[in-house]
């Protein structure tokens, strides 16, 4: 079975968005392409972004202005992971947050207070609106006991302008000015996979990862026992495939080359 067989013969997919699916507000070349293919061909995705931003229902809008039109059913975030995990933690806490309006909504949603006096949590993800108030707050606060949480571990992201700061670039320097090192929830943690793979409904040998980055979709994929398929649309380039210990499955230019 040739290579592009045995990615097409897959039941489902998880897949990242940022860098697979476009870059800020550009769609990527044969997105709509796979898109129309998944669904044609009955498969189950669902696409599992480390980003914190926004809401599913945000994430369907901005498909949506691109011109793909997916259900908010299929969109799960690093944000929604986080609000899950603190809640299960300590159900009726309160938090201190960095963050844009999706993860504050998936905090809200699982019952998470906001406080900054004295929280439970100091949760940090992607935000636009990143001061030296907000660190100088959440360090203290650490300082006092509060825990420290970050949505995802991506140092960088892609936009249509290039490589920007991420959640664990964000989170750095609250991290060296309380000598506490955050806990991730995002990928590759593999509690956000085990979630992923639970609303896919499909079992792990039957699905497969596409991610363009190594360090967070292709090891994620590997650690949750799913064929890895990394693509070079993203922050990932071909010739750093050396760098890392283990490899993908499966390297392609972008999620175009796989319809049939």
């Amino acid at each position: 079975m040739s290579e592009i067989t045995d990615i097409r013969s897959k039941k489902g997919y998880l897949c990242d968005m940022d860098g697979v699916l476009y870059h800020g507000n550009i769609l990527i070349e044969g997105v709509k392409e796979f898109v129309d293919w998944l669904n044609r061909e009955g498969k189950e995705y669902l696409f599992l972004t480390n980003s914190s931003e926004r809401s599913p229902m945000e994430l369907k809008q901005k498909l949506g202005r691109m011109g793909l039109e997916v259900p908010e059913s299929r969109f799960y975030t690093s944000a929604l992971a986080t609000a899950k995990f603190v809640a299960n933690q300590s159900p009726g806490c309160s938090a201190y947050v960095i963050g844009a309006p999706g993860l504050h909504n998936a905090l809200y949603d699982a019952g998470i207070t906001m406080n900054d006096v004295n929280p439970d949590y100091v949760i940090v993800g992607e935000t636009r609106n990143y001061n030296f108030e907000s660190i100088a707050k959440a360090s203290t606060l650490v300082r006092k006991g509060a825990r420290l949480i970050g949505t995802n571990p991506d140092m960088t992201g892609p936009d249509e302008h290039g490589i920007i700061p991420a959640c664990r670039a964000l989170i750095a320097p609250i991290e060296m000015t309380t000598e506490k090192q955050a806990y991730f929830v995002g990928k590759p943690n593999a509690l956000m996979m085990r979630t992923g793979l639970r609303l896919l409904g499909v079992h792990s040998n039957e699905a497969a990862m596409i991610g363009d980055r190594m360090d967070t979709d292709i090891i994620a994929g590997i650690e949750t026992g799913l064929d890895t398929i990394l693509v070079l649309s993203g922050v990932t380039s071909a010739s750093m495939l050396k760098a890392f210990a283990y490899q993908p499955k499966y390297v392609l230019n972008s999620v175009g080359e796989i319809p049939g």
